[in-house]
C-alpha cells in the first residue's frame, strides 16, 4: 500500500506550460507545494508554483537536485527524454509510470497496445520509406493521413494523402523520420473521456465531452456529448480498461471517434488533457485536482458533473476578446499568463456554464 503524501509535501512537475500551471494551482488548494522543472524562464507554471528549476533535460545534476527536492514526480507532457526519466526514477517515484509514457510517445506502439486490448482503432501501418508507403496505401487505401510516429501534437507532423498522387509530397514532409499511415474513419463526431486511477486501483471517470477541432487544434468541448446510453457506458469502460492495463496512476485522456457501429480510439494522452478543462467549473473536483489526488495517493474526488458546459480554447488573437468574455454571465475565464501571443498558440480558455442544467 502506497502511503499518502501529507499536507506540505512537494510535488515535482516536469514541464512548465499551462497544464503544469493548473496542476500547481490544484496542488496548492490541497496544501501541497510544487516544484516545476522547465528550461524556459518565464513559463506559465513558474508564476504559480513554489519552486522553478530552470534547466535543460540533459542536465543530470539539475535533474538530481530536482528529484531530491520533491516527494513524487509527475509530468504535463509526454515527450520527456528517456535519459531524464532514468535519472529521476532512481530517486523518486514517477506517476503515471514509465510504461504509459513509452507507449504514448510512439504512435505505432500506442496503436499496437490498443489493438491488443481488443479496442478498435483506425487501420494503420508503419512507414519508414517509399516502399513501405506504397504497400500501406495498397492495404489501407485513400484518403489517409501520414503521421510522424513521435513528437506530433496539435496537428503538427501530419500530411493528408487524398489520392495516391499525394504520397510523394507527404513522405517528403516526414523528412526521413519514422511514420505511420492511418486510414480515414467515417465518424459523426469526436468525444473524449478524462479518467483517473489511484494507486489502490480505484477509478473515476468524468462525463465524455464532445470535441470540435480546427486545423488540428481543439476549439471547443461540450458536455454532455451526443452519445446514447450504450455509447456513454462503452466510452467509460474502455477508458477503465486502458487504465488497468497500464497499472496507471493519475489522469488519462482518451480521444474517440463516434461511428454508427462502435467507438474508435484515436489516441491516448497520459496526463491531464485540454478536453478536460470543462471540469474546472462543471464538477466539484476537476481533472487537475483529481490528478494531484491520485499521484499523492489520496482518495479520488467526486467528478460528477453538476452543470452543462461549453469550453472554448482562446487561441492566438482570441485573447483580444478577454474583456468582452469577462462581461458575459456564467463565463469563467482561465488565462495562462503567456507573455507573447502567437497564431495557433493556446493563450487561455473559457468555460461557459448553462445554469440549471445537469
Amino acid at each position: 500500500m502506497t502511503e499518502p503524501l501529507t499536507t506540505g509535501a512537494t510535488i515535482g512537475i516536469l514541464g512548465g506550460g499551462q497544464l503544469g500551471r493548473m496542476l500547481s494551482v490544484a496542488a496548492s488548494r490541497l496544501g501541497f507545494k510544487t516544484c516545476v522543472f522547465e528550461p524556459d524562464g518565464d513559463c506559465p507554471a513558474s508564476h504559480v508554483s513554489n519552486y522553478h528549476v530552470k534547466a535543460d533535460y540533459d542536465d543530470p545534476d539539475a535533474l538530481r537536485s530536482f528529484a531530491q527536492a520533491v516527494d513524487v514526480v509527475t509530468y504535463e507532457f509526454e515527450n520527456i527524454p528517456t535519459s531524464a526519466l532514468d535519472i529521476i526514477e532512481t530517486l523518486r517515484p514517477i506517476r503515471p509510470g514509465r510504461e504509459a509514457l513509452r507507449i504514448s510517445q510512439d504512435r505505432l506502439t500506442e496503436k499496437e497496445f490498443l489493438t491488443k486490448l481488443g479496442l478498435k482503432t483506425a487501420p494503420f501501418a508503419a512507414v519508414d520509406n517509399g516502399d513501405d508507403l506504397a504497400t500501406a496505401l495498397d492495404q489501407i487505401g485513400t484518403p489517409a493521413i501520414l503521421k510522424t510516429r513521435r513528437f506530433g501534437y496539435d496537428g503538427k507532423g501530419q500530411a493528408r494523402i487524398m489520392t495516391s498522387g499525394d504520397a510523394e509530397q507527404a513522405l517528403a514532409e516526414m523528412a526521413g523520420t519514422p511514420a505511420l499511415l492511418e486510414g480515414f474513419v467515417a465518424f459523426s463526431h469526436e468525444v473524449s473521456v478524462i479518467a483517473a486511477r489511484a494507486p489502490d486501483g480505484s477509478i473515476s471517470c468524468f462525463d465524455p465531452g464532445e470535441n470540435v477541432h480546427q486545423g488540428g487544434i481543439l476549439r471547443t468541448t461540450t458536455v454532455p456529448a451526443r452519445l446514447n446510453p450504450t455509447q456513454r457506458s462503452d466510452a467509460v469502460l474502455l477508458a477503465a480498461n486502458i487504465l488497468n492495463a497500464l497499472d496507471y496512476v493519475g489522469v488519462l485522456g482518451v480521444e474517440l471517434f463516434v461511428t454508427p457501429g462502435e467507438l474508435i480510439v484515436n489516441e491516448i494522452a497520459p496526463r491531464v488533457h485540454n478536453s478536460g478543462h470543462w471540469t474546472q467549473n462543471g464538477c466539484a473536483v476537476d481533472q487537475f485536482e483529481q490528478h494531484i489526488r491520485a499521484v499523492a495517493s489520496w482518495p479520488l474526488g467526486d467528478g460528477r458533473r453538476h452543470s452543462d458546459v461549453v469550453m472554448e480554447n482562446l487561441i492566438g488573437s482570441d485573447v483580444d476578446r478577454v474583456r468582452q468574455i469577462a462581461s458575459e454571465p456564467h463565463a469563467a475565464l482561465h488565462l495562462y499568463g503567456k507573455a507573447a501571443c502567437k497564431p495557433g498558440r493556446k493563450m487561455g480558455h473559457v468555460n461557459r456554464l448553462k445554469p440549471g442544467a445537469s
